[in-house]
């Protein structure tokens, strides 16, 4: 895949404000507003505006239309999120092909982002991000608080496969781009308001005003709330309720050459802590499972569920010359967060988790961009200096009372430091009028600091979290610093044929990497002689907790095409992925004193996996009908399927040995499918849009090894709504269902037993309950929704 596009009908310089509101990909091809309708005078330009073929977009940091790019790049605005009723960005994933977007198991915040088979499933510090999420381009380097809510949105951007050629941090599986709308030229104030079932009542207030010709300030807030889908049975609390504060502020200041843009971000979560279902009776109590998978018993309350992350980014843009502009990039972010994790989900401490996530980060980015006759491109060099700490109790009181220790705790102390810097370059150059080559390369170099401090207790809880706790320490199983410095180059090179204005033809090799690290759930203690010597010393430390990078060749071939005079409009890309080192988190029980008891846990992270992922995806949208029921009317529809064929050549387990044909792709569907419409008909001088969707989802696996229980089998989710919005844009009302037929369906889960397939009976790994639990997608909702603008 790649990062470059080709131009050959429009050559226009793009001035700095276009060049930093524009980010890195596409506009959606979804129905332009009534009003933009209404100025097209034939079938072509209707079709081109509504088809969002004739937009021009700056992909490659100057304008193309996108039938141009030659992409993999799904691009949703603001204006069709908001009229499909999105309220944040885990929703989207619904119509992208090959894309996996989820709430992390137990926490109502943190992501976790797939594309194409590549992705991160543990959210602790010490693993960096398969796929790269970025706010007004700025690179968010950590999971935590990056489920996103959608509001005040200009639009958002998936780009699928390797990026990092062009801008910000190297991403091996794909990006998300979250663009925060611009100010407008003239004061502006506007009120969406929301209410729904489960109590959902949110507010979100949004105003600008221009101070003088050049500088200009604008805020939004927003208060969104939601009772639980479900409840705590033994706390008498919620369970998947909405408890969120937030707020942005954007400053703006345009004088023609020079474009600056200063924005903030602040967000609270108060939400109950998200608790799992259990999918099995306990082992140990023989406690039931419950009948609403919403429902949970869990028992942990020694610390509450709350999440507070801000930040900041200056953008500033100059133009140099009619040529050359210059564009920096610099942010701050920061988070905090305390998250009662009760992995058995019964009232008694069998397998109880208390943790601490702490992240900041800081980032500089530098951009060069040129756009010649024939010859366009970019240099650019990043730098990001970011700390996650991770610190966390494993209390095992079940198994300490079997083994005589009363209280059992495992405590991890993780503290990760991460310092990259790389220079990047992307240049296109027309041979001619029709054919362009590009050539781009990255180098990166990631320093890995790491502390890792475990420590076993006894007497419950440490005083991370009970003051003054009687908890007492009476082994320290690691106590590990290490660093460690990854560095490599990665090409692209593509070329792309555009025999006319309606079709692109390109292919392109990209590379992706990322870096390596250390398990910060690594146990010292329990490294094996890796060198042979004789002894276990530090040397054998590093090598078992730290983990080498990993890498992605891509290969795409891809066509889109604009036909029927401009009304339907298609993207096909057909890929292969060649997947190597593939980095294997994991966590497992173990027996730290040869008793026939697993007494704690270690974390193994290897390089275990080498893996092929192929596939394609087809995007498409038409104008079906036009002024059908009256002018103006018409009728869109979408679609988008993707296919991935993604198996382990090689799988090679603690043991030695190769078990590649024992082992699938975590949260990687085979087939991901969209279908949607759009029926537009004027009425009482606005118009009214039915729309509807239909996502499928094939089966899926929670894990590298798979389990009858917690994986999940295909399913379709339904989608519909009515939205009437006025011709002079003042005001809009809508009534939206999701998951409208109400299906169940698995996003996350904890395993932490063996057996219970054929007959033989569950063993628990750790804890004696038995820990295999789910965390569910929403269920059915209706709510309505009312805007006004002044």
């Amino acid at each position: 895949m790649t990062n470059s596009m080709h131009m050959t009908s429009i050559r226009a310089p793009i001035p700095g404000r276009a060049l930093l509101l524009s980010g890195c990909a596409a506009i959606a091809t979804f129905a332009a507003p009534a009003a933009a309708q209404g100025q097209a005078t034939n079938a072509a330009e209707i079709a081109e505006e509504t088809q969002g073929n004739g937009i021009l977009v700056t992909a490659r940091r100057r304008a193309e239309r996108l039938q141009d790019v030659p992409l993999s790049v799904t691009a949703i605005t603001g204006e069709a999120l908001e009229q499909q009723g999105v309220q944040e960005i885990t929703q989207i994933a619904q119509q992208v092909p090959n894309i996996t977007l989820e709430v992390s198991r137990g926490t109502n915040t943190t992501l976790t982002a797939f594309i194409r088979g590549v992705g991160q499933q543990d959210p602790v510090a010490g693993f960096e991000a398969g796929v790269g999420l970025y706010v007004d381009d700025v690179y968010l380097n950590r999971p935590q608080a990056a489920v996103l809510d959608v509001y005040d949105v200009e639009r958002i951007e998936v780009l699928r496969g390797p990026q990092g050629t062009l801008y910000g941090r190297n991403t091996i599986g794909g990006a998300i781009k979250y663009v925060t709308a611009e100010l407008p030229d003239e004061t502006s104030l506007s009120v969406r308001g929301t209410y729904g079932s489960y109590d959902q009542a949110d507010l979100i207030v949004t105003g600008s005003t221009p101070l003088t010709d050049t500088l200009t300030i604008g805020a939004s807030g927003a208060r969104l709330s939601r009772g639980g889908f479900g409840d705590n049975l033994n706390l008498g609390t919620e369970n998947y309720n909405k408890d969120v504060w937030a707020a942005r502020g954007t400053i703006e200041f345009d004088n023609g050459p020079v474009f600056v843009r200063l924005s903030g971000d602040y967000v609270k979560d108060n939400s109950e802590a998200r608790q799992g279902h259990r999918l099995i009776p306990g082992l140990l109590t023989g406690a039931p499972v419950l009948d609403d998978v919403f429902d949970t018993r869990a028992g942990l309350n020694v610390v509450d569920q709350e999440v507070e992350a801000y930040g900041g980014a200056l953008n500033i843009a100059v133009e140099l010359s009619d040529t050359i502009t210059l564009k920096s990039i610099t942010g701050y972010r920061e988070d905090s967060s305390t998250t009662p994790i009760d992995f058995d989900s019964l009232p008694a401490g069998d397998l109880d988790v208390p943790a601490i996530y702490e992240n900041d980060q800081f980032s500089q980015e530098l951009q060069l961009v040129y756009e010649g006759e024939r010859l366009s491109g970019v240099l650019g060099a990043y730098y990001l200096d970011a700390s996650a700490f991770t610190a966390f109790d494993v209390l095992l009181a079940n198994t300490g009372a079997l083994i005589g220790l009363p209280g059992l705790n495992a405590q991890t102390l993780g503290d990760v430091g991460t310092e990259t810097y790389s220079f990047f370059g992307d240049f296109t150059y027309e041979l001619t009028d029709t054919i362009s080559v590009s050539l781009g390369g990255r180098y990166t170099n990631d320093k890995r600091t790491s502390r890792v401090l475990r420590t076993t207790f006894i007497g419950g809880f440490s005083d991370l979290f009970i003051p003054n706790s009687p908890a007492v320490a009476i082994a320290v199983t690691s106590d590990f610093q290490g660093s460690a410095t990854f560095e490599d180059f990665n090409p692209r090179a593509s070329i792309s044929w555009q025999p006319n204005r309606d079709h692109t033809v390109y292919f392109t090799y990209s590379q992706g990497f990322k870096g390596g690290g250390f398990d910060p759930r690594g146990q010292t203690s329990a490294a094996p002689d890796l060198d042979g010597d004789g002894d276990i010393d530090g040397a054998d430390q590093f090598e078992f907790l730290s983990f080498a990078p990993e890498t992605v060749d891509s290969y795409e071939l891809g066509w889109k095409a604009s036909l029927l005079d401009n009304r339907l409009n298609i993207s096909l890309a057909g890929f292969l992925g060649q997947y190597d080192d593939v980095q294997i988190p994991g966590s497992v029980g173990v027996d730290t004193n040869g008793d026939g008891v697993n007494d704690s846990f270690i974390g193994i992270t290897s390089n275990a996996a080498s893996a092929d992922v192929n596939g394609f995806e087809f995007e498409g949208n038409a104008l079906v009908g036009r002024d059908f029921a009256g002018p103006g009317s018409r009728f869109n529809v979408n679609w988008s399927l993707g296919y991935l064929d993604a198996k382990f050549n090689t799988f090679i387990d603690a043991f030695g040995v190769d078990v590649a044909d024992q082992r699938v792709f975590q949260n990687t569907p085979d087939i991901t499918a969209h279908m949607g419409f759009n029926l537009g008909i004027p009425a009482a001088n606005g118009m009214l849009n039915f729309l509807g969707s239909a996502s499928l989802r094939s089966d899926a696996s929670q894990f590298e090894t798979p389990n009858a229980f917690l994986d999940q089998d295909g399913f379709v989710l339904v989608d519909a709504g009515i939205v009437y919005s006025d011709d002079e844009g003042r005001f809009s009302i809508g009534a939206h269902a999701k998951n409208l037929f109400d299906k169940e369906y698995i996003v996350a889960g904890y395993n932490f037993v063996a057996g219970g397939t054929g007959g033989a009976p569950f063993v628990p790994t750790l804890g004696r309950e038995g820990t295999l639990t789910g965390f569910f997608g929403d269920p059915r909702r209706f709510y309505v929704t009312a805007e006004v603008n002044f």
